[in-house]
């Protein structure tokens, strides 16, 4: 069996070797001549895997390492009876820690807040109920907005009620452009202009969610202090969208050790399932053991202490205004960034909490 996977993906020859040939390629660049032969690809969000690319394959299965599934043609797939997966929740710890993390590298008093801070999370799906968890862990006020989930742990609220007192409004939604309640461009000068104009804004869920010339406007109009993991036009990153957002990072938000690999063993699942083969293999036994952070101390010390050292989140941001080019971020260089990313380890690993 031939097998095409994305060569960021982790632990695919230690998943998949033993089922045939892998051939590790760019997700960004493959094209329908590379899949001629190919029983099964293995990609991420970066891949396009529409009619154009999959209709004179000899594909069997599809498996995504990703949360979302918007980069999936879903109806060509099934069409042509391919079999697909993808990964829900498999890096869903790993971004709720990236929020926090960006939280207190923006405003490091937020630690010590309690409850005089409010946190407004869009979508509860698996990142946004993980990252309430943690949010109540430092004893925060948490306020949700999902017209399509229900939890009864958290405070769930019309979505003008969450931006109306929310002191940071985090985004987890998936990008869909119909249905009742689509999230293309569903943070836009309406509803920018109903948030606090000093409450910071996080997008790490999909870019076109939020509308880069009205987002602009409001920063350039009220000082908002903005963190963004993912972009509308991404990877065509501008320099005048860069100069005015407070903490930028190249969409790893959910790049921890512990997330990709969970992600592979997710869509290896899928896979054997497909192929009549016993899913035997697990991630845990492939990771290297970490330092020790918060045994013997409470949580909020450990993160004034230690936080840095787990992540670094004001490197990533340097990393990425350093590929500016001709006004731009340099797409070769974006997804090097990605590429070469040093995977960092989720707090559990470290001895900490996990939601």
């Amino acid at each position: 069996m031939k097998i095409i996977a994305d060569e960021n993906l982790a632990f695919t020859d230690y998943f998949f070797a033993e089922f045939g040939e892998i051939s590790h390629r760019p997700g960004r660049t493959l094209t329908a001549q590379d899949l001629h032969d190919t029983e099964a690809l293995l990609v991420r969000s970066v891949t396009k895997v529409n009619a154009e690319l999959i209709q004179h394959s000899k594909l069997r299965f599809v498996g995504s390492a990703t949360i979302g599934t918007d980069h999936l043609d879903i109806a060509a797939l099934e069409q042509q009876q391919i079999r697909w997966s993808n990964a829900a929740g498999c890096n869903a710890q790993a971004v709720a820690e990236y929020v926090i993390t960006a939280l207190l590298h923006v405003r490091p008093a937020l630690l010590e807040a309690g409850q005089q801070f409010c946190l407004g999370i869009i979508g509860l799906g698996n990142v946004g109920s993980r990252l309430a968890v943690m949010a109540e862990l430092l004893g925060w006020k948490v306020v949700a907005y999902d017209p399509l989930v229900q939890r009864e742990s958290v405070q769930q609220l019309a979505l003008a009620d969450v931006l109306a007192q929310a002191d940071a409004i985090s985004i987890h939604v998936p990008l869909t452009k119909t249905g009742p309640y689509p999230t293309y461009h569903l943070f836009n000068a309406e509803t920018l202009a109903q948030m606090k104009p000093d409450a910071i804004l996080i997008n790490s869920a999909r870019g076109p969610v939020v509308a880069e010339q009205a987002l602009m406007t409001d920063i350039q109009q009220t000082g908002r202090a903005v963190v963004l993991d993912v972009f509308e036009h991404e990877p065509e990153i501008s320099a005048e969208l860069l100069h005015l957002v407070t903490l930028v990072t190249p969409h790893i938000a959910g790049y921890s050790l512990e997330g990709k690999a969970r992600g592979t063993q997710m869509i290896y699942a899928a896979f054997c399932e497909v192929f009549g083969q016993v899913a035997h293999k697990r991630f845990e036994n492939q990771l290297p053991p970490c330092s020790d952070y918060f045994s013997g101390q409470p949580l909020k010390a450990a993160l004034q202490q230690h936080l840095p050292q787990m992540y670094d989140i004001a490197a990533d941001d340097a990393k990425l205004r350093a590929c500016l080019k001709d006004g731009k971020v340099d797409q070769q260089a974006f997804d090097h960034l990605r590429k070469t990313y040093p995977l960092r380890r989720e707090w559990a690993a470290h001895g900490g909490p996990a939601a």
